[in-house]
């Protein structure tokens, strides 16, 4: 079901060209957004007042893809899916790299452990990989081929493990501290998700941009999913909201929207105000709105009124 009710202001920052492609996003430790630009082969920094600048990254064809706040306090990692690196970059702008040991592993996803490192898919070897502060890796091969794990979560509260989807292969998995891996099938064929998320009702939430839908799981496997109004919206990313509904917020990026659903499964949408803006990555920011990147060269930052 979906209704417009929670009133919503939207601004726009330019944050580079239009070839750049702002994709993923995340609130960093310094109380700024910070994003990748794919295309440009840099990391962007935002303020929540709108001030924006970026750090070239070496090479430059390397597309950084996903970010995410690091376990030292003052970092952020993120994949270099055509690099097959893994990337850090300290709030002061100072970057350095970690070549994985597979060839071509593709590293998309990545996300901050209960046991202070870092975890990420490998989309192309399908494998999940951990990192260390230090740079130490270690991965782990899923028992699926072709699955394209895509976007990993560390779990809700009291659930030690990394939930990641699995584009390709239809399905979500788990993985433990020690490797183990539990694959949970989708109930819809075709369904290819992408993005998910840690909910506030202690459920991973998860989009499906194949068939148009959003998907929640339990920790003990059980699934629901939740068709949206516009089948072809092609959503893509999805995050967790510090709101009392415990309401998730994902981008349309077929669409042109944004949109919110709760865990009841009430859906919103809220179109975005440049056309075409191809949106991406979603995080919640340091402000308390929801802040998305826009391929177009853009940061969106949605405010509940």
């Amino acid at each position: 079901m979906s209704q417009r009710v929670t009133p919503v202001s939207v601004v726009e920052f330019v944050v580079s060209g239009d070839d750049a492609g702002p994709y993923g996003i995340t609130a960093g430790p310094d109380g700024a957004l910070w994003f990748t630009l794919v295309h440009a082969g840099r990391i962007g920094r935002l303020t929540p007042g709108g001030e924006s600048t970026s750090y070239p990254l070496d090479p430059a064809s390397g597309g950084p893809s996903l970010i995410t706040p690091g376990p030292e306090g003052d970092t952020l990692w993120f994949t270099e899916f055509r690099g097959h690196r893994i990337g850090r970059i300290t709030t002061a702008g100072a970057v350095d790299s970690f070549a994985l040991p597979t060839p071509e592993a593709g590293p998309f996803g990545i996300a901050a452990g209960r046991d202070g490192a870092l975890w990420f898919t490998e989309a192309g070897a399908d494998r999940i990989g951990r990192i260390t502060p230090d740079g130490d890796v270690t991965e782990f091969p899923l028992p699926l081929t072709g699955a394209f794990a895509s976007a990993i979560t560390a779990g809700p509260e009291g659930d030690d493990r990394l939930w990641f989807t699995m584009n390709q292969a239809n399905a979500i998995g788990a993985i433990g501290p020690a490797g183990d891996v539990t694959v949970h099938p989708l109930p819809t064929p075709g369904a290819a998700p992408v993005g998910i998320t840690a909910g506030g009702d202690g459920a991973l939430w998860f989009v499906e941009i194949g068939a148009g839908q959003i998907g929640r799981i339990t920790p003990d496997g059980k699934i629901d999913e939740f068709p949206l109004p516009d089948r072809a919206a092609r959503p893509h990313a999805i995050t967790a909201a510090d709101t009392p509904d415990a309401a998730c917020w994902f981008t349309e990026w077929g669409a042109n929207r944004v949109g919110r659903i709760t865990p009841d499964g009430r859906i919103e949408e809220y179109d975005l105000p440049s056309p075409s803006s191809e949106p991406h990555g979603i995080t919640a920011g340091p402000d308390g709105a929801l802040w998305t990147a826009l391929e177009t060269g853009r940061i969106a930052r949605l405010t509940v009124l």
